[in-house]
């Protein structure tokens, strides 16, 4: 009985495994075009549960035309929900100054058993966070 309780246990934390492995990595979105302005976000989840988000935008006619906006902290996978998390004291600084705190993103990949030709690309479509232009976010794994 022990035997099959401890297999039991040590495959259902195997699939909860694998699934974070898909989910860690670099997520890339790029709007606009390099003449007039352009943004640029890039999130990196790590395995180690740590996040690190940085923001670039180019606006030509913008006063300052460039500007950069950091954020890190932790991250934690619950399904198919990445929550964020930011401890004030060390993750907020002058550089990293994006609070992430309560952001929820879901994750977005196509299913072992879809067998069609739909294309779906892996990405992160953020639905909740207290930073109003990441809400409804989404970037894709590269």
């Amino acid at each position: 009985m022990k035997l099959i309780i401890t297999t039991l246990f040590l495959i259902s934390s195997l699939t909860i495994f694998s699934q974070s492995n898909q989910i860690i990595g670099d997520y890339i979105r790029t709007l606009g075009d390099e003449e007039a302005h352009i943004i640029k976000y890039k999130l990196t989840l790590n395995q180690d549960g740590t996040f690190f988000f940085h923001s670039y935008s180019n606006n030509k006619k913008g006063i300052p035309p460039e500007v950069n906006k950091y954020g890190k902290g932790k991250w934690k996978a619950d399904k198919n929900i990445i929550s964020f998390f930011t401890d004030k004291k060390n993750d907020i600084d002058e550089k990293h100054n994006l609070d992430f705190e309560n952001s929820k993103a879901r994750f977005i990949s196509k299913s072992p058993r879809d067998k069609t030709d739909k294309i779906i690309k892996t990405s992160l479509q953020f639905f909740e966070s207290k930073i109003f232009w990441i809400e409804k976010l989404q970037i894709f794994k590269e």
